[in-house]
């Protein structure tokens, strides 16, 4: 089934994502890198294999010369959606958030790009100076390197539940192993990102609370995160993140 009014969930510049039956087609535009769709895929088979709760991958083809990759459809809705259509269950929302992460974060998957490889490959091509990119660097080889199952885009859209109150974690692309409090950086990063500072601030301290970690050592991360964000190139997001990349001691 090709994708049509009726039966697209959502529309980004690079993919359209839509239902057929019982899966869920996530079809990129046409020149999308195959390498890339190949990597999300490959993910999503690590990360099945864990255990962790997680739509199953059906396939991964190409459909009228653009790749697509297809999973099982999960009915229900996103915390993202719940907090819109109820604004005063916010906090109960942040509240499953990190308790998912946290569960997650139980998991390893060792078959996964480790996260500290990851962000060092990002931050040499981030567009800083030397000067920048060195202290970036040298703060990255300082902090530990642990095995955790990390998502890379944690945050409550990515996260469905269904009719039945079990919760699956979608969107796989940006899936390591490696340190839990990078992850948590980065969630925190998404917030902000997306302008939703308060929610932000709420998620780290319920973070750190239940994960018993120093928002301080969370917070060692938040210039490391940016840096690798800026690879990107959005040129939306900046001067938000050059302003986190200053390499100061928290």
């Amino acid at each position: 089934m090709n994708p049509t009014p009726d039966n697209i969930i959502v529309t980004r510049p690079t993919k359209t994502v839509y239902r057929d039956g019982n899966l869920l087609v996530k079809l990129f535009v046409e020149g999308y890198s195959g390498a890339d769709v190949m990597n999300e895929a490959h993910n999503n088979a690590i990360v099945e294999e864990t255990g962790f709760k997680i739509p199953k991958l059906v396939n991964v083809q190409k459909i009228n010369n653009r790749w697509a990759i297809t999973t099982e459809f999960i009915e229900g809705k996103t915390l993202s959606q719940m907090v819109k259509e109820n604004p005063s269950s916010l906090d109960a929302c942040l509240e499953r958030l990190v308790d998912i992460q946290l569960e997650m974060h139980n998991f390893t998957a060792f078959k996964l790009r480790h996260n500290t490889d990851k962000m060092h490959a990002h931050i040499s091509k981030c567009g800083l100076g030397a000067t920048a990119r060195y202290e970036l660097h040298t703060r990255l080889n300082s902090l530990p390197r642990h095995s955790k199952l990390c998502h890379g885009d944690f945050c409550l859209s990515n996260v469905m539940i269904t009719p039945s109150d079990e919760a699956y974690v979608i969107d796989w692309a940006h899936a390591t192993t490696g340190n839990a409090s990078a992850d948590a950086a980065r969630s925190y990063m998404i917030f902000h990102i997306n302008g939703e500072g308060e929610r932000g601030e709420k998620y780290l301290k319920m973070f750190c609370r239940k994960s018993d970690t120093a928002q301080q050592y969370v917070q060692k991360w938040m210039a490391i995160v940016a840096a690798s964000q800026l690879s990107k190139n959005k040129p939306e997001e900046k001067e938000f993140l050059q302003r986190w990349t200053n390499v100061v001691e928290y």
